[in-house]
């Protein structure tokens, strides 16, 4: 059992923040927080913490994005099913 409540909702706004980035190339952190409902500085912290964890990538192209580690940023490459 976890002590601290913060580290479950931390684990839990990663989950929300990796399974929007699924569905996207890339997007900016203010975005993904109106996308998933959560305050802009947790969800900073947590792509922080997912960057360190090799999960997702920083991009910056004239401002910054976060993408899935790894992904294709090809323009017009689709999603491969």
């Amino acid at each position: 059992m976890v002590g601290n409540g913060g580290v479950i909702k931390m684990e839990e706004l990663k989950a929300k923040i990796l399974a929007y980035l699924e569905g996207v190339s890339k997007e900016k952190p203010r975005v993904i927080a109106e996308k998933i409902g959560a305050n802009k500085k947790e969800v900073d912290k947590a792509c922080s913490e997912l960057a360190k964890e090799g999960k997702v990538e920083y991009l910056y192209i004239g401002t910054s994005y976060v993408t899935l580690a790894g992904k294709d940023h090809t323009p017009g490459k689709l999603k491969e099913e």
